[in-house]
């Protein structure tokens, strides 16, 4: 059976012979399951009523552990957006009461964002469904094949210094 991807490659084989079309093979599925899978875990982060980002921001605030705060520089140099993407993301989290802007435990001259009672509870259940979502997704292959697949992607990103 020749899938999609497949089938756009033997187009341009026959239109284009004189090129190698083969990377077209690799990038054009790992773009349609990154699409795929993007839409799969928005949809679990929704039923915790949070976008993308705003459960990025949650997570990485819990992962630091005790006191579950950072800077929100820090915040934007984690979640890999600018400081003003950061901001509203930080805004949104803080009108819902999961987030709040205070003075840092260690040096109270710095402003920190830290998580609320709320926040964490609401994270730590997002997460759960989160990892189960991703196993869920994952189940397509074995577990030789995932860890193959993920040795493949680790050497290939920090190829590209990512």
């Amino acid at each position: 059976m020749v899938d999609h991807v497949a089938g756009i490659q033997e187009q341009w084989r026959r239109e284009r012979p004189d090129l190698d079309v083969s990377p077209l093979g690799t990038i054009a599925r790992l773009h349609r399951l990154a699409d795929d899978l993007r839409e799969r875990l928005v949809a679990t982060y929704a039923d915790f009523g949070l976008g993308e980002g705003e459960f990025d921001v949650l997570a990485t605030l819990r992962r630091q552990g005790e006191p579950f705060e950072l800077a929100p520089g820090e915040i934007a140099r984690c979640t890999m957006v600018t400081s003003g993407a950061a901001s509203k993301r930080i805004d949104r989290l803080e009108a819902d009461g999961l987030v709040e802007r205070r003075r840092g435990s260690d040096d109270g001259r710095r402003r920190v964002i830290t998580l609320t009672d709320a926040g964490r509870e609401r994270i730590d259940a997002a997460f759960a469904a989160h990892v189960e979502n991703e196993h869920r997704l994952l189940r397509a292959l074995d577990a030789d094949r995932r860890v193959a697949l993920e040795e493949l992607l680790r050497h290939w990103s920090q190829q590209r210094g990512l």
